[in-house]
């Protein structure tokens, strides 16, 4: 046999150890592809489940309790924080806890009671009432401070002419709110849709219409980082979420429909630039079956200024749990820390650099920490 010339034998061996070095630096779990802080949250929040419903061995969702589970992290003791629906919501963008209307829905969309309101522990607006007024920030309105994109992605907003308006959709004040139940073509609920409740969002009518628009925007937005917000906020629609069951239009609904609603999006979500450079997926129910069902609570919770049962029947909105994938996540991680959805602001909070809102502040409250991004712990950027 016939030696290769000394040189070109080392020749070969350096451009065999370059393209060695260069394939272990592009694959997925390679440190130097991991982002160094999470850059674009996405948020879904579906309705009105029991996590042993939910994640269980036969659920009637194994998209959700299997595959996406398998992919990211479990949270199964993450609760919800009051019944019924609404509260819920305007904890996850604001901190402040239910009080007796919103704990109704509000069927009629009516203001705050208090102009500008008292503040009490925590942060919390004192009063009962739907529309906060601009003196209470929220979420939205600490990142258009800081220069941070968000937006409020509603589907079948707008669906049936004359129900509500494509973007920005709420009653007037004072009025009923007729989104409370589906139609055939129309399961937008505004209660499900909790930027509406916040003058500070809905009283720039371009900017809201801007910020707040029917889902089918989502996939355009998608297609680039820099198109895709910092913040994405998903509402399915009371059929997709799980609520009604069946549906108006005669699908399934519940469990069911989540499933198929899940397997559309979440992976137009994980195949996005903006989520493979930095991203975080949140999936999350609002509330478990009622209070009737499960009105636990987690993280101190407790009465609130304006409400001395967020639960109706106890303390919190029950046992809902969440799924959390990103790369910074390893693929089957469990975590038994409990968490509630002041958790998730106080989580999403930290990953922009932006102060704690009402009970997201609270002492007992705890953000996601080593227990959830069990591949590295993002950099959090400075409070400001």
């Amino acid at each position: 046999m016939r030696l290769p010339h000394p040189a070109a034998f080392f020749l070969s061996l350096s451009v065999l150890l370059v393209s060695l070095v260069a394939c272990s630096g592009n694959g997925s779990g390679g440190g130097a592809s991991l982002p160094k802080r999470v850059g674009h949250v996405f948020v879904i929040v579906l309705e009105n489940k029991d996590y042993a419903k939910s994640f269980a061995d036969d659920s009637l969702a194994p998209y959700l309790a299997k595959t996406l589970v398998a992919q990211g992290a479990l949270l199964q003791n993450y609760y919800g924080i009051g019944h019924v629906s609404l509260d819920n919501y305007i904890a996850m963008i604001s901190g402040q806890g239910p009080n007796l209307i919103t704990q109704t829905d509000c069927i009629v969309f009516a203001e705050f009671a208090g102009s500008p309101p008292v503040a009490a522990l925590n942060g919390q607006a004192v009063g009962q009432g739907c529309v906060y007024p601009s003196s209470v920030t929220s979420l939205p309105d600490q990142l258009r401070a800081k220069g941070l994109s968000w937006k409020g992605y509603m589907e079948d907003m707008g669906a049936e002419a004359g129900r509500e308006a494509a973007t920005c959709a709420h009653p007037a004040i004072g009025t009923v709110d007729s989104t409370q139940a589906a139609s055939e073509q129309d399961s937008y609920a505004t209660r499900h849709n909790p930027f509406m409740y916040f003058h500070s969002v809905i009283d720039d009518q371009a900017y809201c219409d801007e910020r707040v628009v029917n889902l089918n925007a989502l996939a355009a937005d998608l297609r680039s980082a820099a198109t895709t917000p910092a913040y994405s906020f998903i509402t399915p629609s009371l059929c997709h979420d799980g609520h009604d069951s069946p549906c108006a239009n005669g699908e399934p609904g519940g469990l069911e429909s989540i499933n198929g609603f899940l397997q559309d999006w979440v992976p137009k979500i994980l195949a996005s630039p903006a989520f493979r450079q930095d991203g975080l997926l949140i999936i999350t129910f609002d509330e478990s079956d009622g209070p009737q069902s499960d009105s636990s609570g987690c993280c101190g919770a407790g009465p609130t200024p304006n409400s001395l049962l967020p639960g109706l029947t106890g303390l919190g909105g029950g046992r809902v749990g969440a799924v959390l994938l990103s790369p910074l996540i390893k693929p089957g991680t469990v975590s038994m820390q409990p968490y509630n959805h002041y958790s998730m602001l106080r989580s999403v909070q930290d990953l922009f650099g932006l102060p704690y809102l009402g009970y997201a502040g609270a002492s007992a409250q705890k953000s996601f920490g080593e227990d959830v991004f069990t591949v590295k712990m993002p950099e959090l950027p400075p409070k400001t």
